[in-house]
């Protein structure tokens, strides 16, 4: 993913390293919403048989590529702006997701994580060869278990948006109604979530579960949770993401035996403007969760080969 609106930092706690540049050059640069297209970029080439050996971790009987490949580029959901998600929209027509599908694969990358609207496309890629296993969030929807299930995925989580509305309406135990629901159709079982705190209050549930998904930053904090923390509240409120965040995310992680997927570790491209912004948060990542863990990222390969990029950062640091 790609570069950010710059923020200046505040008593120490914003995650995105202070710089600025023109609004036409921030334009240039969100067309782009590439870590590829800025420094560094891989070739592209055939993939060697080195390149294809990607760490592995154990989620139930499945063996998970340590770097799983995201969806949010995919469905034009870069949670930067309008106008890289119209870019992204453009760019990845059903065509060039296979493409893209196919890359990762290529790299080493043997999972997609994304939800059950994207079912009918993983079986095309299914269909025509392709061998990338599917892990999906959703939530507890009349028929979506089944559905899954016969289309081949292999694990369900619980939407991290709505594991996090439930927790804060203290109904997190309506979460646990879909993991068993998950179980029974013999898939793995995990939740996603954006709030270590959810984490540790599943954990003193002792529910049956087999992998979490955790954000690396809580990013949907509120107004008041915002002026707490920080004195006051940035523009635009919505998403703010914290340098004090991924510290209390690798925690929780640590904390729990179970395998975790960290996801947003590029805080949503906000640090993908620079290849050293990239290079650091894999090797900070890689550094501070366990060794069963592994990381969701979005690939958008507009403007190079960010898949084995991104690829060769988890066999350096994974």
């Amino acid at each position: 993913m790609t570069t950010s609106d710059p923020h200046k930092p505040q008593d120490g706690r914003t995650a995105i390293p202070d710089h600025s540049c023109g609004r036409r050059e921030f334009l240039k640069a969100a067309g782009a919403v590439s870590v590829a297209m800025v420094a560094g970029r891989l070739t592209g080439a055939e993939s060697s048989p080195a390149e294809k050996k990607m760490p592995q971790i154990q989620i139930g009987k499945r063996s998970i590529s340590r770097l799983v490949c995201g969806n949010n580029t995919f469905g034009a959901g870069s949670h930067l702006s309008v106008f890289v998600n119209e870019e992204m929209r453009r760019y990845f027509t059903p065509e060039q997701i296979i493409k893209t599908l196919g890359r990762c694969e290529e790299v080493g990358i043997n999972t997609w994580q994304a939800s059950a609207g994207s079912l009918d496309l993983y079986r095309r890629y299914i269909d025509g060869g392709g061998k990338m296993q599917f892990l999906a969030i959703e939530t507890d929807q009349p028929g979506v278990v089944e559905k899954l299930a016969k289309g081949g995925c292999i694990g369900i989580a619980h939407h991290g948006e709505s594991t996090d509305g439930l927790f804060k309406g203290k109904q997190l135990d309506k979460v646990n109604e879909l993991l068993k629901r998950v179980r029974d159709a013999g898939l793995l079982a995990g939740v996603s979530t954006h709030m270590p705190d959810v984490v540790d209050a599943i954990e003193s549930k002792g529910w049956d579960l087999d992998y979490y998904m955790t954000c690396v930053y809580e990013r949907h904090r509120s107004e008041d949770d915002l002026r707490k923390l920080l004195g006051h509240v940035p523009i635009p409120v919505g998403e703010v993401y914290l340098k004090s965040d991924p510290p209390r995310v690798f925690k929780v992680m640590r904390q729990t035996k179970r395998p975790c997927l960290a996801f947003k570790i590029l805080a949503a491209g906000r640090l993908s403007e620079r290849r050293e912004w990239v290079e650091q948060a894999f090797k900070d990542t890689f550094a501070s969760i366990k060794a069963n863990d592994g990381v969701i990222v979005g690939i958008y390969d507009r403007y190079g080969d960010q898949a084995a990029e991104n690829a060769a950062f988890v066999r350096r640091f994974g």
